[in-house]
């Protein structure tokens, strides 16, 4: 069994893929042989960088722009993509902001952004892409989620994005069990940190962060035909951590 599915025919949308950990998602995509559409909301030019470093893989490669919390922008940018490319085959849930301030220093804008961009943004791109997988009876869904998401994390420091990422895993729950009938899984990828993290590693799990590549393992796994009966499930990428220790 491969591990690295062949992609070829599929179109792929991630969203924040302009830059970080959604950059190299999308790219890893584009190395399976599937379109990539690259989404941003202010970083044109990364945007615009990283489609054209996807497209040395033979590929096609777009960039769409859009506030993925504004039901009419996601309906745009989406309109864009199938415009440039067609229906969107997957769709990888990667946008997902955070402030790493105590929950009662966070003004509550910013207290919004991070759910919003998070946990809406999330619901309303699925929502929007379900519409073509449903319809041509294909589609995989792979939602970006926090590795304590689904241990009711509740640290004070950076708490909105907790809320907002435990509430992705348990639509991804969902939705796994709302598309059985449709061609569709659902699934989520839950790192806990991520090589580009500008933290202190010495203590993490294993003495370090994921490497990127580690964290597009179980994405590729879950795109896989021989995953098509595996939906609503949550790999956590942690190297073993245990929040409680």
């Amino acid at each position: 069994m491969e591990l690295t599915p062949n992609l070829d025919g599929r179109t792929a949308l991630v969203t924040g893929s302009a830059t970080r950990v959604g950059r190299e998602l999308l790219l890893t995509l584009a190395a399976c042989g599937a379109d990539v559409i690259v989404h941003y909301r202010t970083s044109e030019d990364a945007a615009e960088a990283t489609a054209e470093e996807a497209r040395e893989y033979g590929v096609d490669a777009t960039t769409v722009a859009g506030d993925v919390t504004d039901p009419d922008a996601v309906d745009a940018l989406f309109g864009d993509a199938e415009s440039a490319l067609g229906t969107v085959d997957i769709l990888v849930n990667n946008v997902g902001n955070f402030d790493p301030r105590h929950w009662s220093e966070i003004e509550w804008s910013a207290w919004r952004d991070a759910v919003e961009s998070t946990f809406y943004g999330t619901v309303l791109c699925s929502r929007r892409a379900l519409e073509g997988m449903r319809e041509q009876g294909w589609g995989r869904i792979v939602n970006i989620g926090f590795a304590d998401s689904d241990r009711m994390h509740a640290h004070p420091v950076n708490f909105p994005y907790f809320v907002g990422k435990t509430g992705v895993v348990m639509f991804t729950r969902m939705l796994g069990a709302d598309t059985q009938d449709d061609g569709v899984t659902v699934n989520a990828v839950s790192p806990f940190a991520v090589e580009n993290t500008v933290s202190d590693v010495s203590s993490f799990p294993r003495g370090r962060a994921a490497s990127f590549e580690e964290v597009a393992a179980p994405m590729l796994f879950f795109l896989g035909d021989h995953a098509g009966y595996i939906s609503g499930e949550n790999v956590a990428v942690d190297g073993g951590r245990l929040p409680e220790r």
